[in-house]
């Protein structure tokens, strides 16, 4: 009897697992460019999709709460050298990124913690700088969240209509 329970379970969980798929839907994009300085910026972030949904009200970010500044993980971003981030100061590493978005204003987070699923772990007191930004509008709907670095160190986070940018000397 023992053997025909063991064998069923192992039936369940076998089906399961074939039955699984991989989640494309916010498929990992990487960016990676070098300032004129010789730092070197790289991001790497789940890219989510509009399809349809209203930012700000079925889709992240939500006004005034953290977002993971992409989808699934936590955005890594990473830099190779000590730097300023409009104007204060982030020491080399890797950093998790989170955004808070209020209307135009939004503020960029690098957090010390780069291991999080999402926002819900997400800890204040964990965070090492926080900048504010205004956001602007973007030349062309982007329809996937976009994360582009310039050489100039411009970081632009495209997202529907919204081109909201950080400066990385």
């Amino acid at each position: 009897m023992k053997s025909v329970l063991m064998f069923a379970v192992v039936c369940i969980v076998a089906l399961n697992a074939c039955g699984q798929r991989v989640n494309t839907q916010s498929p990992i994009a990487e960016v990676k460019g070098a300032t004129a300085s010789g730092t070197t910026i790289y991001i790497r972030y789940n890219q989510p999709s509009v399809r349809g949904r209203t930012i700000g009200k079925d889709l992240e970010p939500l006004p005034g709460k953290v977002w993971r500044t992409g989808a699934d993980s936590a955005t890594a971003f990473e830099i190779s050298k000590d730097v300023k981030v409009e104007g204060k100061a982030l020491k080399a590493g890797r950093y998790a990124l989170f955004t808070i978005a209020n209307g135009d204003d939004w503020t960029i987070i690098f957090n010390k913690d780069v291991h999080k699923w999402g926002a819900f772990s997400y800890k204040e007191s964990e965070d090492v700088l926080r900048v504010n930004v205004k956001a602007g509008k973007a030349t062309t709907i982007a329809e996937k969240f976009t994360i582009t670095v310039s050489k100039a160190g411009k970081i632009d986070l495209l997202w529907g209509g919204s081109d909201v940018s950080f400066k990385v000397d």
